[in-house]
């Protein structure tokens, strides 16, 4: 290939190769066998306007110029699902030979009240997790110490007969178990939901929030988990999603984060393999309950 000077390319020069394989066509796909869905054109051929192969007013996928034939999409062809063989799928189950099982499944096959009010009706449960009990830590911690200390306080004050403060005391107690309680509320209405669709957080006892985020657009996922994380077996997923503002991005302390890891990525893309799951684990249970 010349260059754009018209002059003879030089022997020596260092990006010369890299520039013709930079100029080089694209190829376009060529096969002699139609693809799945695929027949013999039928009528005139499409025409094409350019080296892409897409076609003007025909189907987008490109004539086989070696054979002559053009594929177009067979109207009478009916769509086949995938099919799994029970090897392909024994990774996936719980019961596969050598593995260990798997600890992250859905807590009832159908949502829970508090989950179903969220869910549209053509979207698919995979489950609902509350956080990891670390999460209440910092509560109780402050309740047992609150116990013991107002108790030695209230005990102090009673053997000298202050009455007024003795009873502070007592009302202080209340108030901070009182903030306990509450607390280990908003712990339990606190779920973690995965559908095929999006997963989502639902929180808040009186003022309910709900974030959510399309599994189509999370661009990266990740889980850390510190060394007690790793004892205790729970961690933080962060959440990255193509656009700038977002309503989830961190979730704190969700348990078995490796399995829900594998989850979720196991979700965004293979759905099929889990839909396939699913279904032989479905059928194998009516089975058990018909024997």
């Amino acid at each position: 290939m010349g260059s754009p000077s018209g002059l003879p390319p030089d022997p020596d020069d260092p990006d010369r190769e890299r520039r013709e394989r930079d100029t080089e066509p694209i190829p376009r796909y060529r096969d002699d066998d139609p693809p799945p869905g695929y027949g013999p054109e039928r009528g005139e051929r499409s025409s094409y306007p350019d080296d892409a192969g897409y076609p003007v007013d025909g189907p987008p996928y490109p004539d086989d110029a070696r054979s002559g034939r053009t594929w177009v999409r067979d109207p009478e062809a009916e769509y086949q699902p995938p099919v799994f063989s029970d090897d392909e799928l024994a990774g996936l189950r719980a019961d596969a030979a050598g593995s260990a099982p798997r600890r992250v499944l859905p807590l009832e096959d159908e949502p829970s009240s508090l989950v179903a009010r969220y869910l549209f009706p053509t979207e698919r449960y995979r489950g609902e997790w509350k956080r990891h009990w670390i999460h209440l830590t910092t509560p109780i911690l402050i309740g047992v110490a609150a116990t013991f200390v107002l108790g030695y306080l209230s005990g102090a004050l009673a053997n000298r007969n202050i009455g007024p403060l003795t009873t502070i005391a007592v009302l202080l107690w209340f108030a901070v178990m009182g903030w306990v309680a509450w607390k280990v509320a908003d712990w339990w209405y606190d779920r973690f939901i995965l559908t095929n669709k999006r997963v989502m957080v639902v929180n808040g006892i009186i003022t309910r929030k709900v974030a959510m985020m399309p599994l189509a657009r999370v661009t990266d996922m990740k889980y850390e988990q510190t060394p007690t994380g790793r004892a205790l077996n729970y961690g933080t997923f962060v959440l990255e999603s193509a656009g700038q503002d977002q309503a989830l991005r961190e979730i704190k302390n969700l348990p078995n984060p490796n399995e829900l890891y594998l989850r979720v990525v196991e979700e965004m893309y293979e759905p099929q393999a889990v839909e396939a799951r699913l279904g032989k684990e479905a059928d194998e249970a009516k089975a058990d309950d018909g024997a």
